[in-house]
């Protein structure tokens, strides 16, 4: 059984829907936000971060987008993602990729700006930098949807999930929904989606 280590409004949010549709038992432990953590917990996250997924075999993995593609990986009849050998495989590492190493360390810079300066009046231009390039990201991705459904093959993917909880980490939510239709569109899809209302209702990523 795998185990989830994660708390409500975090990364854990695509990463409980990816279990939930390969329909997967899993033992959810809620770990508090706190600046001194639980040794055991540093053990499996160095970081201090969740999501944590431990494995069957007891061996722990961190980084959400990685753990998606694994999950995807082992069970393949979920249709998480585009098959290994599918055309839109290419497209859904990419995309994945380019979220976990673009926008998701942007929006960590915008609610985490005392991290990334060492000066006490940094925070602001720090916070200025991170949305600009949330901005520059979400506006590829949106031209990647155009005349699309999905961001990636012909069915919902973990990719679509895992991009519309970072869209939903926006500062300027409605700015947002205006500045790109594309996504505002796929977002209002999943927002109709019974598990992501089940999951919203713990998360609150979104308004009800």
């Amino acid at each position: 059984m795998y185990k989830l280590y994660t708390r409500p409004g975090s990364g854990g949010f695509v990463v409980e829907a990816a279990l939930a549709l390969a329909n997967a038992q899993f033992e959810q432990i809620d770990v508090p936000k706190t600046d001194r953590p639980d040794p055991a917990f540093l053990d499996i996250s160095p970081l201090n971060q969740v999501p944590v997924l431990t494995l069957p075999d007891g061996s722990s993995m961190t980084e959400s987008a990685a753990i998606c593609i694994l999950l995807a990986e082992r069970h393949p009849d979920a249709n998480l993602a585009p098959a290994a050998d599918a055309p839109a495989r290419a497209d859904f590492l990419r995309w994945m990729a380019f979220m976990s190493s673009v926008l998701y360390p942007a929006v960590l810079r915008f609610y985490y700006a005392y991290r990334y300066t060492a000066d006490p009046e940094g925070t602001k231009a720090v916070k200025q930098a991170a949305v600009a390039e949330m901005d520059r990201g979400f506006a590829v991705l949106d031209a990647a949807l155009e005349g699309r459904d999905w961001l990636v093959g012909d069915r919902m993917s973990l990719a679509d999930i895992y991009l519309v909880m970072l869209v939903a980490w926006h500062p300027d939510i409605d700015s947002a929904r205006t500045a790109w239709p594309n996504i505002e569109r796929l977002w209002a899809r999943l927002r109709d989606h019974p598990l992501m209302k089940t999951l919203n209702t713990s998360h609150e990523m979104w308004p009800g």
